[in-house]
């Protein structure tokens, strides 16, 4: 038995054999959640049952929890939500449901996306490297406060959707020497707390290649550190179907593992709520393309926001029935 051990633990030093792979991420952003609770939207089984919304997605699969970060919150929708103290709340009600966390740091008081990547407030009048100070001191606060409750992300998103950069206009990508500088503070402070976390970067169009081609010559070529390339990926907004898409989707994805041998992984991802037997067939056929890259290198799919209702939230792509019960969509994740 010893001389077994012995060869297995020189062949896996030697690269001849590998670790277990992670389990593949099944994933859900539910930074809305916390919210419909304090509005008194309540949840229901496919029963009728009244039952936490996050034990809710666990029995349809999901693994994993993906919850943003807002450095002051606007009130958006009428009270500050997605805040440092909000955000490791979620995270321990994830934790005890046994749920992997990631955290998304938008680097905003509120929704940064392709269209806007507004500064804090408190951020504004900065010079550039007290801002690089902002990104560092924001993004180790929130991970070392997690970490004091007993809590490690395994991924951290160190921007949300930046395609055209972050925290405009210093950090955008006609700038990518300070937009290079910002994002090395975000994977510094995250490795700090625990070098084990995954720094993503995350784009939104994953089926567009010449997108991901563009930010991420720029990135290698200015020096930016990261470990996986996040996607967005919503037939919906390009007007497409998945049927016509997600051959892009997977090359892209390829692509990307070959060029910049990086994990890939479908951060965002969604279809209109009433179009059931769609949103169910993309997922699965998502899921399936994911799972099926070599090498595991596709680590997962997560839905945005599948329990933002459109009688609550008034946004088309969740995956809720407005009487509080999951879209037999979901199943999907069961697979």
């Amino acid at each position: 038995m010893k001389l077994i051990y012995k060869i297995s633990l020189f062949l896996l030093l030697a690269g001849a054999i590998r670790p277990c792979q992670a389990q593949f991420a099944k994933g859900a952003d539910v930074g809305w959640l916390p919210q419909m609770e304090a509005t008194g939207f309540k949840f229901y089984d496919s029963d009728g049952k009244a039952k936490d919304c996050l034990l809710l997605l666990k029995e349809r699969g999901i693994n994993t929890i993906r919850l943003r970060v807002w450095v002051n919150p606007s009130n958006d929708r009428g009270s500050g939500h997605c805040g440092k103290k909000e955000t490791v709340e979620m995270a321990q009600r994830a934790q005890k449901l046994g749920m992997r966390l990631m955290i998304d740091f938008h680097y905003s008081d509120s929704w940064a996306d392709p269209a806007k990547q507004n500064k804090p407030v408190a951020w504004e009048k900065h010079s550039f490297p007290q801002l690089c100070n902002d990104v560092y001191k924001h993004t180790f606060e929130v991970l070392d406060t997690l970490k004091q409750v007993g809590i490690t992300p395994e991924w951290v998103q160190v921007g949300n959707e930046i395609p055209g950069g972050m925290l405009w206009p210093d950090g955008s990508t006609s700038n990518w020497p300070q937009l290079a500088q910002l994002i090395n503070k975000g994977y510094d402070a995250t490795k700090t707390v625990d070098p084990k976390i995954k720094v993503i970067v995350h784009l939104d169009e994953g089926n567009n290649n010449a997108k991901y081609r563009t930010f991420f010559d720029n990135a290698t070529q200015h020096g930016v550190r990261y470990d996986v390339i996040g996607m967005s990926y919503y037939p919906y907004w390009i007007n497409k179907s998945y049927k016509a898409t997600l051959g892009d989707l997977v090359g892209n994805m390829n692509d990307m593992i070959a060029h910049y041998n990086k994990d890939v992984m479908i951060v965002e991802i969604g279809e209109e709520d009433r179009l059931v037997d769609e949103t169910y067939n993309m997922l699965t056929a998502v899921i399936k393309a994911v799972r099926a890259i070599p090498g595991k290198r596709g680590l997962g799919v997560i839905y945005w926001e599948p329990e933002g209702a459109r009688s609550w939230s008034h946004y088309a792509l969740g995956c809720w029935q407005d009487d509080g019960k999951p879209s037999p969509a979901l199943d999907a994740f069961k697979k």
